[in-house]
């Protein structure tokens, strides 16, 4: 049974029995409690050592409450350790939220590394108080989030798609491997462009370099991405409403890929792929000019995604994901 706090109640039958002169067990048979339970809150909320007043429920109380309002994650702050652990994993590009869950692979039997989401941040913005850096780690430098906007009419649709509420079942549930979301990451005033694909059950990422945004372009460069895969990994694409994508017949006739399309402007229909491609803004932010980013560099960019713990995937990496699926661990 889950630890439940005692009540200012049963600290009042404490006080009681304990001037009475009854055992500890004995009380804690009365109120149905552990009898360790009872050491611990008279040694606890207790009047201090110096003193020889007994354990009274009022003033008991007052220290209880005094506690629960006195912050711990200063504590944890202490703990050299794991405060340079979250610093390096922050500096790494690590989100609060990975960092939290990646402690319990990396330190699976020491209690004393663990440290909660909120902490990190409390961590992060103290930091930022005092003139520190650290909140230059973060995915988004500003403070407040920004209102979304909402746009009030639609794009003219790509003749002939097929939309996202006829793709198969099983797809939605990303149990198998081989189902795709693809999209386009503009830069600056030039026509060069990223063409990014990730995969929805193990969030692997493909991403190369396209001269322009026009459809033949694009559904070349898609098709030259996908023959590299193994056939039994195209199964379906998932894509925006972008005109670029209009060419998506040769897609489909050259790879063996069913093409679908989610609605205008619902971007959470592609969601593995949308915060992908956030990943990628954090290195290379709107205005960069992809023209002068080398093949060399955008490998590297696509290795840290790839070897970056996700939560939805358990805090493991992509990389492990298809690694254990290529040895037969996790099946087709």
């Amino acid at each position: 049974m889950s630890y439940q706090q005692l009540t200012p109640e049963e600290r009042y039958v404490i006080a009681h029995l304990n001037i009475y002169g009854l055992s500890l067990r004995e009380i804690a048979r009365r109120l149905k409690r552990h009898h360790s339970t009872i050491s611990r809150e008279l040694r606890r909320n207790g009047p201090p050592p110096p003193f020889l007043a007994r354990y009274w429920y009022d003033s008991a109380q007052a220290r209880c409450d005094a506690r629960k309002a006195k912050a711990r994650h200063r504590r944890r702050l202490h703990n050299e350790e794991l405060y340079q652990y979250v610093v390096q994993s922050l500096q790494a590009r690590l989100s609060p939220q990975l960092i939290s869950g990646r402690l319990y692979l990396d330190y699976p039997q020491q209690a004393r590394m663990r440290v909660s989401t909120e902490q990190i941040y409390r961590w992060v913005y103290r930091d930022a108080l005092s003139g520190g850096q650290l909140y230059r780690c973060l995915c988004r430098l500003h403070k407040r989030r920004r209102r979304q906007r909402r746009y009030g009419s639609l794009r003219g649709l790509i003749k002939g798609r097929v939309p996202i509420h006829e793709r198969p079942a099983v797809v939605t549930k990303r149990r198998r491997f081989g189902d795709w979301e693809g999209d386009t990451l503009y830069g600056g005033k030039t026509r060069t462009c990223l063409l990014t694909q990730v995969e929805r059950k193990s969030r692997y990422l493909i991403v190369s370099k396209i001269s322009n945004r026009e459809a033949a372009t694009v559904a070349s460069a898609n098709i030259a991405q996908f023959e590299q895969l193994p056939r039994s990994w195209r199964k379906t694409l998932t894509l925006d409403n972008g005109k670029e994508f209009a060419d998506f017949k040769r897609v489909e006739n050259a790879t063996g890929l069913r093409v679908y399309f989610a609605d205008p402007y619902a971007a959470w229909q592609r969601g593995s792929n949308e915060n992908v491609n956030g990943l990628i803004r954090r290195i290379y932010p709107k205005g960069t000019d992809f023209s002068k980013v080398s093949d060399r560099e955008l490998a590297a960019v696509a290795h840290w995604i790839n070897n970056r713990p996700r939560k939805c995937l358990g805090y493991r990496t992509p990389h492990e994901v298809v690694l254990q699926a290529t040895s037969g661990a996790l099946g087709k």
